[in-house]
């Protein structure tokens, strides 16, 4: 039985080393931790924008665990800039062996207005759409990417979109697509108004996992965070990584965005995968960032630095399934009793 996992290194260091923060470890530069004997463990991977290292091994000890990329952006309204944005992090995650390659909510574009994001979206057939694909096929990646802006078969009598979560897989061919359950209607006085509703239908169904090259993925998008009922019931059907590509507002970002993928992972033990959004997008909205991935531990193994850029993370199953037979929560689940709470009447019974 492995002794040490590649994925743990960071959190090893952190903790037990040199006693700093998370963050004063992942952004140094890339480098190699030796064993007493001097043996080197696999390399940690930078989480530096434009460092470069190939993919990840466990020393030779196994075989290669798949290698994901998680990117960062600032979409803006310019949906030619945005497109060569992630282009380009999609090409480099390629160059450096990742099999899955996640981009964020609005990855397509963020409007300044209402009207704006209604005039800029297209349907699934238009040609914004076409470019991803033949993006997968080129790189030989699956992507997911995570809120395309939809103009759906009912456009013309709603006069709304959907906020779709699409996976492509490396032939470009469109695997599944989840449309947002969860809209974002918040009024915080003075800090966050957003009213998702306004221009966007919620979906109607949660997506069964899909089989991917990096394990089986369950789809949601940002907003959906916040309900562990659409967690679970992906993982009760299999989910291995479950994907919260994002745009979350720098306020709630601050107080609730790690945590709350933290207690996705550990309730589930499931890889949580949340591409972000990150900056200013334009004079009235900016995002949180801090695009990570969790392992089923509840521990953050990759995030990237402020800006855009990509953090990489090998995916370990075989870990996975040991933390779920040590642990085997979903068995002990009481389906039964949940949705029910008993009216007290009189003594407690045993």
């Amino acid at each position: 039985m492995e002794k040490f996992r590649i994925l743990n290194i960071t959190a090893l260091v952190t903790a037990n080393a040199f006693n700093k923060p998370l963050r004063a470890v992942v952004q140094k530069p890339l480098q190699t931790l030796c064993l007493a004997g001097g043996k080197p463990f696999a390399r940690i991977q930078s989480r530096a924008p434009g460092h470069r290292f190939k993919a990840m091994s466990t020393g030779g000890a196994g075989p290669l665990k798949p290698l994901i990329a998680v990117c960062q952006m600032t979409s803006t309204p310019d949906k030619a800039h945005n497109w060569a944005s992630c282009s380009r992090l999609v090409q480099e995650a390629a160059q450096r062996g990742a099999c899955v390659v996640f981009l964020p909510e609005a990855f397509d574009f963020i409007g300044s207005s209402v009207e704006e994001a209604l005039s800029l979206a297209e349907p699934l057939e238009g040609d914004h759409l076409q470019r991803y694909v033949g993006l997968a096929r080129e790189c030989g990646v699956w992507l997911s990417l995570g809120g395309f802006h939809e103009r759906g078969s009912d456009w013309e009598s709603t006069g709304r979109i959907y906020n779709c979560h699409l996976l492509l897989d490396s032939k470009g061919t469109l695997v599944a697509a989840y449309r947002k359950t969860h809209l974002f209607d918040v009024e915080m006085e003075g800090r966050v108004s957003l009213k998702e509703s306004a221009f966007t239908n919620p979906g109607s169904k949660i997506v069964a996992p899909v089989e991917t090259p990096a394990g089986k993925v369950g789809l949601a998008i940002c907003y959906d965070l916040r309900f562990p009922e659409i967690s679970i019931a992906l993982a009760r059907e299999g989910a291995e990584i479950l994907t919260y590509p994002s745009a979350f507002t720098v306020t709630t970002g601050s107080a609730h965005w790690e945590v709350l993928l933290r207690a996705r992972a550990v309730e589930t033990q499931c890889y949580v995968v949340a591409a972000a959004q990150t900056g200013k997008h334009h004079a009235s909205r900016s995002s949180y960032g801090h695009a990570m991935v969790v392992d089923p531990w509840g521990s953050v193994v990759a995030q990237c630095q402020e800006g855009p850029g990509v953090c990489y993370a090998e995916i370990d199953l075989a870990y996975l399934h040991r933390i779920r037979q040590e642990m085997p929560v979903f068995s002990h689940r009481r389906a039964d009793l949940y949705g029910q709470v008993a009216a007290q009447k009189g003594p407690p019974s045993p």
